[in-house]
C-alpha cells in the first residue's frame, strides 16, 4: 500500500513484527493489558483514531487503562519492540471519539508502511472478533485462543480462525493502443468514479481463470497476457486482493454488464494522468488501494 509500487513488497524494516511465536502464551494478553507501556490501537469497524498533534498522518495509540469494554488481541511488536494491542469496540456502543475517527479507505494511503500494515491487520482482526463470536457448526459461544487469533468452541471442540477471501483485481490495456486503459464504473458509485475490474475467486477456480471470468462478465472482453503484480490485504469485508495487468484480445467488444458495472470506458494516458493529479471530472480509487497502484503503474509504463 502507500508509496510502494504494485508488486513491490515493503522491506522488512517497514513492517511491524507480528510476533506469532508469542501468541500461544495463555497469560500474554492479561500481562500486556496490565502493562502501562503497552500501546493499544482502538478500532471501531474500519474507523481509526489519528494523532492530531503529529506533523504527518499517524495512528493514535492509547494506554490499556484508557479502554473499557472491547474485544482484545495481541497484534505484535513495533519496530522498536513495544507491545501492540488491539481493542475492537462494539459498533453499537457509545464512542466518545466517533467524530474523530476516519475510515481506513480514506487514510490508509497517507500512513507509513508499518502503520498501514498495522491498521489493515487491526481492522481485519477486529471485525472478525466482533462479527464471529459463535461456532458456525453448533452455535455455541466460542472462547478466544492464541491471544485473539483463534477461537475454540467449548461445545464441539472446533477451532475457528479469521477468514480471508481471495479476490482478483485487474487493469486492462489495449493491444493495438497500449496507451489506453479500460476502467469501469460500479452501479453503487457516484457518477464519474472509475476503477479496475475485480471480483472474488470462486470455489475450485484458479486466479487466472477468475481474472478471465470477472473481466468478461463485467466488461465483455476476453483478456490475455496476464501478469501478476502484487497483493494487498483489504478488510472489505475480509479480502486478499491479488492484482494483475492484462491485455484485451478484442478491445472493441468492451461493454458493461449493465448490472454491477454501468459503464466501461477506454481512457487515454493524458486522461489518466489528469485524474491521478485530481483534475477533471473523473475520480480514481484512493491511494490506499491496490487499484490505484495498478493504474499508477500502467500510467508510468507509458511514459
Amino acid at each position: 500500500m502507500t508509496a510502494s509500487t504494485a508488486g513491490e513488497p515493503h522491506s522488512e524494516r517497514d513492517r511491524f513484527d507480528r510476533a506469532a511465536d508469542e501468541r500461544s502464551r495463555p497469560d500474554l494478553l492479561t500481562q500486556l493489558r496490565a502493562d502501562p507501556d503497552s500501546r493499544v490501537l482502538v478500532v471501531r469497524g474500519d474507523g481509526l483514531l489519528l494523532d492530531a498533534d503529529a506533523d504527518s498522518v499517524t495512528l493514535r495509540f492509547v494506554g490499556p487503562a484508557e479502554v473499557a469494554s472491547a474485544e482484545w488481541a495481541f497484534l505484535g511488536r513495533s519496530s522498536s519492540g513495544e507491545a501492540l494491542l488491539l481493542a475492537a469496540l462494539d459498533g453499537s456502543a457509545d464512542d466518545p471519539h466517533s467524530s474523530e475517527r476516519r475510515p481506513l479507505r480514506e487514510v490508509g494511503g497517507e500512513l507509513s508502511a508499518e502503520q498501514t500494515d498495522l491498521a489493515v491487520t487491526a481492522v481485519a482482526l477486529g471485525r472478525w472478533l466482533r462479527d464471529h463470536p459463535h461456532c458456525s457448526f453448533c452455535g455455541a459461544r466460542t472462547d478466544l485462543r492464541e491471544s485473539g487469533w483463534s477461537r475454540r468452541c467449548p461445545a464441539c471442540g472446533r477451532l475457528h480462525f479469521p477468514r480471508t477471501d481471495p479476490a482478483v483485481i485487474v487493469a486492462v490495456s489495449s493491444p493495438s493502443r497500449p496507451a489506453e486503459l479500460l476502467l469501469g464504473s460500479n452501479a453503487a458509485w457516484p457518477a464519474g468514479r472509475y476503477s479496475c475490474f475485480a471480483g472474488f475467486v470462486e470455489a475450485g477456480e484458479s486466479l487466472e481463470d477468475a481474472v478471465r471470468r470477472e473481466v468478461h462478465e463485467e466488461a465483455g472482453v476476453e483478456v490475455t497476457e496476464l501478469r501478476y503484480r502484487g497483493s494487498q490485504g483489504w478488510p472489505y469485508p475480509r479480502s486478499l486482493m491479488l492484482g494483475f495487468q492484462a491485455v484485451a484480445a478484442r478491445p472493441q467488444t468492451a461493454i458493461a454488464d449493465g448490472e454491477e458495472i454501468v459503464e466501461v470506458r477506454w481512457f487515454s494516458r493524458d486522461e489518466i494522468g489528469a485524474a491521478l493529479a485530481g483534475a477533471g471530472d473523473v475520480t480514481l480509487p484512493g491511494p490506499a488501494s491496490i487499484a490505484r497502484r495498478l493504474i499508477q503503474e500502467w500510467f508510468e509504463a507509458q511514459s
